[in-house]
């Protein structure tokens, strides 16, 4: 897409937050409107930022971390000028990866999207293990990049296929993160949460610990522990009587039970290797652990976007920051207007939260039997006839990141006006998941 706004511009996302200017509260459909306005000439899909909700997220992730630092979750932005101005505030501080090739891109040295010179990130976490063998030789061949990013385990076998993408009598030492289990194991409802690391209890991880100790070319150097089933699950958003409660409840129980483990885990942990960092939560449990001492950095970013995901949470809500907008293409009915695309489905278990949410023209909703499709979508709403062909509806991502992959540009708006585009992955030609 085109745009008359300068990609020149270093984003600030540090300026004061307004509480007087929350316009995505006081007048919702004006917030949407504008952005509509702003970016009129540029061609659907449109994925626009506004830039004070931008800025009153920023401020708003930093409240609730009470002052410990915020490591930045690449997937929730996938947009790598967005990910270098919110490492510009004071408070945040290294990044979250989801991908080696996209930690050891991160960490580099060189151009960024103007040829302008970009000093890569200093500390970078790959938040998964990887079998991507060309990924893992190269990063461990650039010893300067190597030194920034930490890779994840939690199985000796995936130190193997290390060693057999880079033998450690050819290359560096490489740093090392244990992901520990962090599910929450309940009588009679089984694993509430993330089936991520096999590693739970505090002997398991002592052994693992120690295997990398004693390990050629690894050094261990942190831990994580992502506490899904409270940071991924709002209390709002289970609609049957007396559920938010109940979740409530699991969720103090959840917290109680792996702080408890975390700390014994670590107590163990700490003896066998010099920990850098422990690393923990997510955008939706920024205070629980902004209060555990173990706890050196929070993992967040898809609080900076506001995906409709979060209206589900009862004790934080941020500005629906980001949207995208499709162009309407057809008039199937006199109360239906289609338009092109739609079918940004998020990832996560099949169901309709999982749906984009129509925002702007109100009173828009997608139709049962079709939902959002994936070169068309029709929307059904009362004040259709108003609606032109060429117009353009304005819809929220369930999840944060995931719209980045449809588009090159995020265009950032400020004022009414389009203030600059910034590339997506996507538009600086990379392709991770």
């Amino acid at each position: 897409m085109s745009t008359n706004g300068s990609d020149t511009v270093d984003l600030d996302l540090s300026a004061p937050d307004s509480p007087a200017d929350r316009r995505w509260d006081n007048d919702p459909a004006g917030y949407w409107g504008t952005i509509d306005a702003a970016t009129n000439g540029l061609d659907a899909p449109v994925l626009a930022a506004d830039l004070d909700a931008l800025r009153h997220n920023t401020a708003d992730m930093l409240r609730r971390a009470a002052g410990k630092p915020i490591r930045v979750a690449s997937k929730s932005l996938r947009s790598r000028p967005l990910l270098d101005a919110l490492l510009r505030v004071p408070g945040y501080a290294g990044v979250l990866a989801y991908d080696v090739a996209e930690a050891h891109w991160l960490a580099s040295d060189g151009p960024d999207h103007r040829g302008a010179d970009r000093t890569g990130c200093p500390d970078v976490l790959v938040a998964y293990p990887s079998a991507d063998l060309g990924a893992i030789a190269a990063l461990a061949a650039d010893e300067t990049a190597a030194a920034r990013v930490t890779l994840m385990i939690d199985d000796p076998a995936q130190l193997d296929l290390i060693d057999v993408a880079a033998p450690p009598s050819r290359r560096c030492e490489l740093r090392v993160c244990l992901d520990i289990d962090a599910s929450f194991h309940a009588p009679g409802l089984g694993v509430i949460g993330a089936r991520r690391s096999p590693v739970r209890e505090r002997a398991e991880a002592a052994v693992l610990a120690a295997t990398v100790a004693g390990r050629k070319g690894f050094r261990l150097v942190g831990v994580m522990t992502y506490d899904a089933q409270i940071a991924g699950v709002g209390d709002l958003s289970i609609n049957r009587p007396g559920a938010g409660t109940l979740l409530r409840t699991m969720q103090r129980a959840s917290w109680e039970e792996l702080s408890a483990r975390r700390s014994e885990i670590l107590t163990d942990l700490r003896r066998i290797a010099d920990l850098e960092f422990v690393n923990g939560g997510g955008t939706g449990s920024l205070e629980r652990n902004a209060q555990d001492p173990n706890i050196t950095d929070i993992a967040a970013g898809s609080g900076l976007y506001g995906p409709h995901l979060f209206d589900g949470y009862s004790h934080f809500r941020p500005a629906p920051a980001v949207g995208f907008g499709l162009a309407v293409v057809r008039r199937p009915g006199p109360d239906t207007v289609t338009v092109h695309g739609g079918g940004w489905i998020a990832s996560g278990p099949a169901g309709a939260d999982r749906s984009p949410v129509p925002v702007w023209p109100a009173g828009l909703s997608l139709l049962g039997r079709e939902g959002a499709g994936e070169v068309q979508t029709p929307l059904r709403g009362a004040r259709t006839g108003r609606i032109l062909l060429g117009d353009r509806v304005w819809f929220r991502h369930t999840k944060a990141g995931e719209p980045a992959e449809h588009v090159e540009e995020l265009a950032i708006v400020e004022d009414g006006a389009v203030l600059c585009t910034v590339p997506t992955y996507r538009g600086e030609g990379k392709c991770f998941l």
